[in-house]
């Protein structure tokens, strides 16, 4: 009899777990549309919950007030300058792309120039590899720059067609962010209840995901802001033509791993000497070597700290390969991702080998 009651009550255990497996795939199916307005409200709310509880001490214990008012700090410093990035960035890509269509931008008499400058035991590798012309060279940078100026400058017609969506997602992240800062404490409590984990386990895995999250966003975003930021303000001061978009574009390969900001600064100081203009030149490439590339190696080992520092070859994968599947969004999502695994498998291997756990080299 006591059989029979056992074996029915894993039946029903059993069935229980498939009903919350179907439920969990079809809610996830449902909210995942607006993917990634879910995931930077959780993102804004692990972040900014330090400055929430400072804003409640503040208030006197009023979390709705608190909540509001770290809102409004989010919006007015993070959302609204976005904004009005992205409106420059698609202004200046325009002109750029319109430019290039005239001819006033001409890249057949760069590379003209850039092969006068040359010193003969260049022009000599050049011409053994069959290139003399720079003609294919030419063509596919002509054909590259154009197709990406023409992209970025159609955002416009998208941002006047998707302006609905857009307020859709931004409303969802912030309504999102605004109950998780104000109930964070009791939906934590809830989520750790409801977790078949050990207690300590479970409690480690949050508390990683959590130092993952920021570590992530201070060593890759913050870094990128800043390496975008001075590296836009020295192109402007050096009088080169749309330094919005390429501060910009800096900050963007600034989060891949291996590439950097000297994808975009290099063949720029090279362009300048190759057309003249030493004196700049010379100036971006001491800029870019000892300013914006010392933001790189200077901050993020000091903002990422070591309880989330991944090996170089991980953050290169996980970067590309999120951004490949979820554009942006998985430029953060890939290493969090990326990061949670190695933890797992680091608690797997200590709870199996404990008397001799072996960390992994992640200087």
């Amino acid at each position: 009899m006591e059989q029979h009651k056992s074996s029915g009550f894993r039946l029903e255990d059993g069935g229980l777990l498939g009903l919350v497996i179907l439920v969990s795939l079809a809610f996830a199916w449902l909210v995942m549309p607006f993917f990634g307005a879910i995931l930077w409200g959780l993102i804004a709310a692990i972040l900014c919950a330090p400055v929430y509880s400072d804003i409640v001490v503040r208030t006197g214990g009023r979390r709705n007030l608190a909540a509001s008012l770290t809102l409004v700090l989010i919006v007015a410093l993070v959302i609204f300058p976005a904004i009005l990035l992205g409106v420059s960035l698609v202004q200046e890509a325009a002109q750029l792309y319109a430019r290039l269509q005239s001819g006033d931008i001409d890249i057949a008499k760069f590379f003209i120039q850039l092969q006068k400058s040359l010193p003969p035991w260049a022009l000599e590798m050049v011409s053994s590899s069959g290139l003399t012309e720079f003609e294919t060279a030419r063509d596919m940078l002509g054909n590259s720059v154009a197709s990406i100026l023409q992209s970025i400058a159609s955002r416009a017609l998208w941002f006047g067609q998707g302006a609905l969506q857009l307020l859709a997602a931004l409303g969802i992240m912030l309504y999102l962010t605004f109950f998780l800062l104000r109930d964070g404490e009791q939906l934590s409590a809830k989520v750790r209840r409801a977790m078949p984990l050990d207690a300590k386990l479970r409690d480690r895995l949050i508390d990683h995901f959590i130092v993952v999250i920021r570590a992530t966003m201070r060593g890759t975003v913050v870094v990128a802001i800043l390496q975008g930021l001075v590296g836009g303000i020295i192109f402007w001061l050096l009088g080169i033509d749309a330094a919005v978009l390429w501060g910009l574009l800096m900050a963007l390969f600034s989060l891949v791993p291996a590439v950097g900001t000297g994808i975009v600064w290099v063949p720029v100081a090279i362009y300048l000497l190759a057309t003249g203009s030493i004196l700049e030149g010379v100036v971006l490439v001491f800029c870019g070597l000892f300013v914006i590339g010392l933001i790189d190696n200077v901050l993020r080992p000091i903002l990422v700290g070591h309880e989330a520092r991944l090996p170089e070859f991980v953050v290169l994968i996980a970067t590309l390969a999120g951004l490949n599947l979820m554009g942006l969004t998985g430029v953060v999502v890939g290493p969090i991702i990326a990061a949670l695994f190695m933890a797992i498998w680091t608690i797997v291997g200590e709870r199996h080998n404990p008397q001799n756990v072996i960390e992994p080299d992640t200087s």
